[in-house]
């Protein structure tokens, strides 16, 4: 029997467990399969899919990362657990086309890219989110850390009610009509305690898996060196400068640093630590200066994509908090829209390090709701 029309089930959803087809994205991790095995113990229709994202031979004996090898595995024996169907899609083409060739381009034109923002606006919410959609489910499930709650103009994002483990900063393009489609099941949890404990209750063999902590293509964390291999003779020599122009020393690829940097420029003897405040990739120079220098209150913005009530470009000025770096708390800001997708963050508060390629995560100032965000760039 179907339920009552103000009835809705834990999805949100008109009609019974049983009826409500679920695909989970599905990484491998112990977050995705709890969500698939809650919402199978719940009654469900649950299928789940991962997706193969890199390559499988290379990753096979590669731990500590999704969507390759062993993960796809793990998923697979946690779907056989709980009985139902597992599928895994060669997504290899799409993820270096809409994420890798992307990453290391920005990374030799100097900037800080952020795959992981990439890889769920352009692979996970659009071409597996039509994938849930072939398969006929009544929504997609994923084990991100993020809520979704009903508001007056309808669904809304809200960060995860364990600030810890958070991952609004990775999800800021998620739109407004995936939003209607996504669900968010372990947003609400006070810590990951919680997630492994239910992961040892539905007997999951990924109950003490680590979490992940590398980029998934990027193993141990070297970016050169899958730089160097996707793009070949990328790592020329070059001058470290100050911002006078003086050499104070040589470096092996502008590639290998980023903006803010201050191990491993072999620069010693100074009396004063200098940091990489920017990058001359024509001139293939590192330039270096004092940390004030990396102090910034204007943040230009663009391809911003925005979650508000109203379009971003009724208003002149919007007072919001934003992050310009995934692991920094918000802070108060001016946001001052100069179109639909492009703006101008006025910070309240001046941060240290922000880099291009990095996104800018807008916030209400009070409560959890997220207004969207959009690319850090250097500005006209």
């Amino acid at each position: 029997m179907p339920l009552d029309a103000h009835k809705l089930n834990s999805l949100g959803l008109p009609k019974p467990p049983s009826q409500t087809r679920v695909v989970v994205a599905m990484s491998g991790g112990v977050d995705s399969s709890v969500v698939a095995a809650m919402l199978a113990e719940e009654g469900y229709d649950v299928i789940g899919v991962t997706l193969q994202l890199y390559d499988h031979g290379a990753a096979l004996a590669k731990k500590g990362a999704c969507c390759a090898g062993l993960d796809i595995h793990d998923a697979r024996r946690v779907a056989e657990t709980m009985g139902f169907p597992h599928y895994v899609l060669d997504y290899e083409n799409v993820f270096r086309d809409a994420v890798i060739d992307e990453f290391a381009d920005s990374y030799l034109g100097g900037a800080t890219p952020v795959p992981c923002i990439r890889c769920n606006e352009r692979v996970k919410f659009k071409d597996l989110l039509e994938t849930a959609r072939d398969l006929e489910a009544d929504c997609m499930a994923t084990g991100h850390y993020i809520q979704r709650k009903m508001g007056a103009h309808g669904a809304e994002l809200h960060s995860a009610a364990d600030a810890a483990r958070d991952q609004s900063y990775f999800l800021f393009s998620t739109t407004a009509e995936q939003l209607d489609y996504l669900r968010f099941p372990l947003g609400h949890l006070p810590s990951k305690a919680e997630t492994r404990a239910l992961a040892a209750k539905y007997g999951l063999s990924v109950a003490d898996k680590p979490d992940s902590q590398d980029i998934c293509f990027v193993p141990d964390g070297n970016y050169a060196a899958v730089i160097e291999k996707l793009r070949p003779g990328s790592a020329e020599p070059g001058e470290i400068v100050d911002v006078a122009g003086n050499v104070l020393g040589t470096h092996n690829g502008v590639l290998r640093y980023t903006v803010g940097q201050r191990r491993g420029l072999g620069i010693g003897g100074l009396v004063d630590p200098l940091y990489v405040v920017r990058l001359d990739v024509d001139k293939k120079q590192v330039i270096v200066g004092p940390k004030d220098m990396l102090s910034t209150r204007t943040v230009p913005v663009r391809e911003i994509n925005w979650l508000g009530d109203e379009p971003l470009d009724s208003r002149s000025e919007w007072m919001v908090s934003v992050k310009v770096r995934s692991t920094r708390p918000p802070r108060e800001a001016i946001l001052r829209p100069l179109s639909a997708t492009t703006a101008e963050v006025e910070l309240l508060t001046p941060e240290d390090g922000v880099s291009p390629g990095q996104a800018c995560v807008f916030y209400q100032t009070e409560g959890s709701r997220i207004l969207g965000g959009g690319w850090i760039w250097r500005g006209i």
